[in-house]
């Protein structure tokens, strides 16, 4: 007797499909299409208009400027530019998982780039030694800032705002009244302004590629073997096959040599993007196969259910805010060496709304309970087209800020609208 009862839940953490939520039968390549059609219209539309926007604006403005855009110059830029952002996006998730929000992450990452920055000039401390002070640093403000929020019980808001406008002066204090601090540091600096050896390159991809298809198989072997619902074959190699065109097609444009002069040669993948890429799978494990990470979406889900279930709440919410902050170290780092130099502004400006906006844009939701890390790429990605494909065609500053700001009003109206469609669907 064939059922269609399931021994597993067809949903990952983050509302996000699990990738068999419409098995009904062996290998039923049909049936799954057939589910996330329907998943689509029941209002879950995940990543989907993250990746539209990618497509539609790459079409767009491949069209306005053809001989610029794609070119391997200019992608190179456009993902060195999305890097700080996609990074502090990524810790951002976390926090609007819980369906919280932290406006002085941008700042944290200014104030940490700071503090790197004036240990090497003023001090001459290692590398090492910059990076672990700015990291610790993040993780400091983060731990604070969970305290507040979560065993003192003040708002979220009210805290990351305060915190806002004090660690600004803080930046202040540290580099001086109209100061900057140049990075010298090669091994810092080499993060946007190095690159991978060509050949090294293609070692990493082809790394990438078999490790996500070995992920990938041994998950669905391990389903079939227990019983359990897993997506088609068919779907699992498709998605492997996606992947690899994907990592291919960029590590070959990155691998391309991009020198405007012929007397230089100028090819390879930026440092920075492995880094991204290593965080995304670190804790992408982490937001969907670890403890933690389950409870992160419980809380954001219902918190007090959470925390009859035996959750503690308090810890969940501390350890998110520190995850975030030394996020925000990270982007701060990243962000210095593309600059080579901090300056008191660094991190404040539109940081943190480009990052909220990446993080929304890309799918997660900003009432909490769901969203993946990937989203932060994805809507990194969308911010860094639309900022780079107006500065192409030299739009004028005030249409960047109104298109980018139209494109986040989409995308929380999108969010609010398929989530009172998911309430309003059939259960």
């Amino acid at each position: 007797m064939t059922s269609n009862t399931v021994s597993a839940s067809t949903v990952e953490p983050g509302g996000a499909p699990s990738g068999f939520e419409a098995d009904k039968g062996p290998d039923s390549v049909g049936a799954a299409v057939r589910g996330y059609v329907d998943k689509i219209r029941g209002g879950d539309l995940g990543a989907l208009p993250a990746v539209l926007g990618i497509v539609v604006l790459t079409v767009l403005f491949y069209a306005l400027r053809p001989e610029t855009f794609l070119t391997p110059l200019n992608l190179t830029n456009l993902l060195v530019q999305a890097a700080p952002i996609t990074l502090l996006a990524m810790g951002l998730v976390f926090v609007l998982l819980l369906g919280d929000i932290d406006l002085s992450a941008g700042v944290v990452s200014g104030v940490c780039a700071a503090v790197s920055a004036q240990l090497l000039a003023e001090q001459g401390v290692s590398w090492w030694v910059a990076i672990l002070a700015a990291l610790i640093t993040g993780l400091v403000i983060g731990l604070v800032t969970g305290t507040l929020v979560g065993l003192i019980g003040i708002p979220s808001f009210v805290v990351t705002l305060a915190l806002f406008l004090g660690l600004q002066g803080v930046t202040l204090r540290i580099i001086g009244q109209g100061g900057t601090v140049p990075i010298r540091e090669p091994v810092i600096r080499g993060l946007t302004n190095e690159y991978v050896p060509v050949t090294g390159g293609w070692i990493l991809a082809a790394v990438v590629v078999l490790l996500y298809a070995a992920l990938q198989l041994n998950r669905w072997r391990v389903q079939r073997a227990r019983g359990l619902a897993s997506a088609p074959l068919g779907i699992v190699i498709a998605r492997i096959a996606v992947i690899a065109v994907v990592t291919v097609v960029i590590t070959a444009i990155l691998s391309a040599d991009r020198a405007l002069s012929a007397a230089v040669e100028l090819k390879g993948i930026p440092y920075a993007i492995p880094v991204v890429v290593v965080l995304l799978l670190v804790l992408t494990f982490v937001a969907g196969r670890t403890t933690f990470g389950r409870h992160v979406y419980a809380v954001g889900g219902n918190s007090e259910a959470a925390r009859r279930a035996g959750i503690n709440v308090t810890r969940i919410r501390i350890l998110v805010f520190g995850l975030s902050s030394t996020m925000a170290a990270v982007s701060g780092l990243v962000a210095a060496a593309r600059l080579s130099s901090v300056t008191p502004g660094s991190g404040g400006g539109n940081t943190l709304l480009y990052a909220v906006g990446a993080a929304v844009i890309g799918g997660t939701s900003l009432f909490g309970g769901r969203g993946r890390v990937r989203d932060a790429v994805l809507g990194g990605l969308v911010i860094a087209i639309i900022a780079n494909g107006l500065g192409l065609l030299q739009v004028s500053a005030y249409l960047n800020f109104i298109i980018t700001g139209g494109v986040l009003l989409l995308a929380a109206t999108v969010d609010a609208l398929a989530r009172r469609r998911a309430a309003a669907a059939p259960r």
